[in-house]
């Protein structure tokens, strides 16, 4: 090879790896010796990441909620800060408990207990409780629904409003038809007051999978969700308020995938937006199976054809982000590792209108890692948690993303 030729394709190839997806080391910020789970990314008031999750002992059922917060965009986290009130959260990595801040040092931790009732062995109730002082004293946790021919709330969902409330949806028994399925709720804090006026949006959802609730900087509510279509179907739709939850429109389907299945998928949705419109990825079996994405540009109307996010028929659990108008994807998939299987951490890295720029991996095929969340940090930078398998218990771990 001629030198000249040669030291282009070395240029080229050092400023493709420079260019490229980075992760940087990742970073353990749950307790060793603990049974860490259910990773969550929230934001304080002052843009600070902050990373949530449960610990228990490893013969304990039920654990703690803790958090910790990072003031340098990801680089260290605090020591983990408990809230003794989330006593009795259950570890479900599909019924995430979650973290919300709202301004004047109000913060509000939403999460999943065993509800132990008759009418449904399977039955969870939604808690909540709320911090008035940046979080050094915490309310006891109430119920989210006090309505006592509620006895199964699951699968929620919580975002900050613009006016500084905070909103929650729920899966809910509470229904007017004998159809399957569970009703969506809806509700608003008031203050400290916490949450009021619960309001039901559809009927005949998916029992058993995750919800998506996004704001986007419009002041637009959006959810999505798993809607159970002519009895049988079990289909991913997509509603939104334009009046700050007064109201919301008829649920459209974002896929026609028509998955028929009796059973619980678990796996839920994922939406984001940026300059060009709302993007959405979901796992299904219908049509082919796996993780897709699709993207609607007039505001849920309509939707692009579906496209797979990775040759793994198995991948699921799909996050996604903004990060500087371009999108950031993550899922977990299974992969075949000596003997047995493992879970690793796929990505795609997207521009502003859905067009791939880099897909790979963001965790190795020799670790166990699952259920990834992702948020931006700065302006090309992004921030990942997922849980990671260790010896036989599990670890929350958090990594940075240097992107192109």
């Amino acid at each position: 090879m001629k030198p000249m030729v040669a030291a282009i394709l070395l240029l080229l190839t050092l400023s493709c790896h420079r260019s490229g997806i980075q992760p940087e080391a990742a970073v353990v910020v749950s307790h060793a010796g603990k049974d860490a789970s259910c990773p969550f990314i929230t934001k304080d008031t002052d843009g600070h990441p902050v990373i949530s999750w449960v610990e228990k002992d490893s013969s304990a059922d039920t654990g703690l909620m803790y958090y910790a917060v990072s003031n340098d965009n990801g680089h260290t986290f605090s020591e983990p800060v408990v809230i003794p009130a989330t006593t009795g959260v259950f570890p479900h990595d599909e019924n995430l408990p979650k973290l919300l801040f709202k301004p004047g040092g109000n913060i509000i931790a939403l999460f999943g207990v065993e509800a132990n009732d008759p009418r449904n062995k399977y039955a969870g109730k939604v808690m909540y409780t709320q911090s008035f002082d940046h979080g050094k004293t915490w309310q006891a946790a109430v119920p989210l629904v006090t309505d006592t021919a509620g006895y199964d709330q699951r699968y929620f969902d919580m975002a900050l409003l613009p006016g500084g409330e905070a909103a929650a949806i729920w899966l809910d028994n509470r229904k007017e038809t004998n159809a399957e399925g569970s009703t969506l709720y809806f509700a608003v804090t008031n203050g400290q007051k916490g949450f009021q006026s619960a309001m039901p949006v559809a009927t005949t959802i998916c029992q058993c999978c995750r919800t998506k609730m996004y704001v986007a900087d419009n002041g637009n509510i959006h959810l999505a969700y798993r809607d159970i279509i002519n009895d049988s179907i079990r289909d991913m739709v997509h509603q939104v308020s334009r009046d700050g939850g007064k109201s919301f429109s008829a649920p459209v389907r974002i896929s026609a995938d028509n998955w028929v299945v009796n059973g619980c998928p678990h796996t839920g949705p994922t939406l984001t937006a940026n300059s060009t419109g709302l993007h959405f990825a979901w796992f299904t079996m219908g049509g082919g199976q796996g993780a897709f994405y699709c993207r609607s540009v007039d505001n849920g109307q309509t939707y692009t054809q579906r496209e797979s996010l990775s040759k793994a028929s198995m991948a699921k659990h799909p996050q996604m982000t903004t990060v500087n108008d371009q999108l950031l994807v993550v899922w977990d998939e299974p992969v075949k590792w000596k003997n047995d299987f493992n879970s690793r951490v796929g990505f795609q890295y997207k521009a502003a209108d859905g067009k791939t720029i880099q897909a790979g991996m963001l965790t190795t095929d020799s670790s166990y890692a699952n259920f990834p969340v992702i948020t931006a940090v700065e302006e090309n930078k992004a921030l990942l948690a997922y849980k990671q398998r260790n010896g036989s218990s599990s670890e929350v771990v958090v990594s940075r993303i240097a992107l192109p």
